[in-house]
């Protein structure tokens, strides 16, 4: 029997089916490693090619059941060709030269290859095989159902959970920034403020508001002339009124309303008349989150809010440049009032406001310190030391030294902070 035109035949198969399986490995690399904003920008632009590509991604589990049953089987099938051809010509020794052959031929042509330039060109690639990968999961889509089935009941009777993604789209997103920033995409001050955006939904009022004890409030039963005094020499634009006790604050005194009058009264500030041109107070939560307040600014057109606990009491003022700052950084204009609050020294060590935010230290030094247990530098440190430091201590925690170098009562004003050497592995 003339075995030469059938092994040629054979051979043509084998080749055809290692190109298949190419085509299989390639996609699966393209399909996972695609970029998601770009199919998406592309599918807005009413590229067809895209659309079917966020349609494979978005069921990946079918997606990745289909490519492997394809290319499962015509791996398997050339296998089994080239194992007849070797016996063919070889006898028993056929079995190993054929493993050994089709090996190689599967890893280089079939895996690495495709795989390599797939990962070199993955959307390019991925809207080239969007057809017929639709097709394949489309033919596949039963087998695939019932071995997805299967997998599922044996991992829940192995006690593992295949429920639900591990991380949320914003971690998934915050992920993304911090790589593309190590690898020199993202300068450092993008990278915070993406990072900002991210945070305004896990973030509250309480977390960025400005204190009670740095507000300057008035009293509305002062006379006119000492409250016009005080307001215009004020850095602020916005001051609490209150009557009788701080805790009542009964209106608000905007100095542009204070300037009319005082223009109206020909600049006689006992003539003004306080009462009528307060403002209505608008008191907010302080569990309040950031992302709902800024909402709340937008849909009221204001920009300051009084930020009360769940006694009612007074814990500070919020307002729109407040959660800005969480975005783009400090905001400063010529009637601000310059405060050191990081400071970077000489010999390595920063020094630091203890009224500082802990999210400001780390934004500036780029340091991972904890903020789950108090807003400010002053306050992690005592929540870590379990009481109020004395000048002259030192503290080390979370890889940070802190040295406390002023206290006024029972308030840490100042410190110095230095991050300690990792230990070597």
């Amino acid at each position: 029997m003339n075995l030469e035109p059938w092994m040629g035949w054979a051979a043509l198969t084998i080749l055809g089916l290692l190109a298949c399986s190419g085509f299989f490995s390639g996609s699966e690399t393209a399909l996972t490693a695609t970029s998601k904003a770009r199919m998406l920008s592309l599918e807005k632009d009413k590229d067809v090619r895209a659309k079917r590509v966020n349609i494979l991604i978005a069921d990946r589990e079918s997606l990745i059941g289909a490519i492997l049953l394809g290319n499962n089987l015509v791996n398997i099938l050339a296998s089994s060709i080239a194992a007849a051809v070797f016996l063919a010509m070889f006898g028993e020794a056929g079995v190993p030269i054929a493993t050994l052959v089709m090996t190689l031929l599967v890893l280089i042509f079939a895996e690495v290859l495709p795989k390599t330039y797939a990962l070199s060109n993955p959307d390019r690639l991925a809207l080239a095989v969007s057809l017929p990968v639709r097709f394949f999961v489309r033919i596949f889509a039963p087998v695939v159902a019932a071995v997805q089935a299967v997998v599922r009941l044996t991992l829940r009777l192995l006690g593992a959970n295949v429920e639900g993604p591990v991380l949320s789209s914003h971690e998934e997103i915050r992920g993304q920034i911090d790589l593309h920033h190590q690898e020199g995409g993202v300068v450092k001050s993008d990278r915070d403020m993406l990072g900002g955006v991210l945070d305004l939904r896990e973030l509250t009022v309480d977390d960025v508001m400005v204190h009670r004890k740095k507000l300057v409030m008035l009293d509305i039963d002062q006379p006119a002339s000492t409250l016009v005094e005080t307001a215009l020499t004020s850095p602020h634009t916005r001051l609490p009124l209150y009557k009788d006790d701080p805790e009542n604050i009964v209106g608000i005194l905007h100095v542009r309303d204070l300037a009319r009058a005082l223009h109206q009264s020909r600049g006689d500030a006992d003539k003004v008349d306080i009462d009528a041109i307060r403002r209505e107070p608008w008191f907010v939560p302080e569990t309040t989150p950031l992302q709902e307040q800024l909402t709340n600014f937008r849909v009221k057109r204001e920009h300051f809010a009084l930020v009360v606990d769940e006694y009612g009491g007074l814990m500070g003022v919020i307002t729109l440049e407040d959660i800005l700052e969480e975005i783009v950084g400090d905001i400063e204009d010529e009637h601000d009032v310059a405060v050191a609050g990081v400071a970077p020294l000489p010999d390595g060590f920063v020094m630091v406001d203890g009224a500082t935010p802990i999210r400001d230290v780390n934004r500036a030094l780029d340091w991972d310190l904890p903020d789950d247990e108090a807003v400010t530098i002053a306050g992690l440190v005592i929540h870590e030391a379990q009481t109020i430091p004395e000048a002259g201590q030192i503290f080390r925690f979370h890889g940070v030294q802190f040295e406390i170098l002023d206290r006024k009562r029972n308030q840490i004003t100042k410190m110095r902070l230095k991050a300690e050497p990792k230990p070597e592995e």
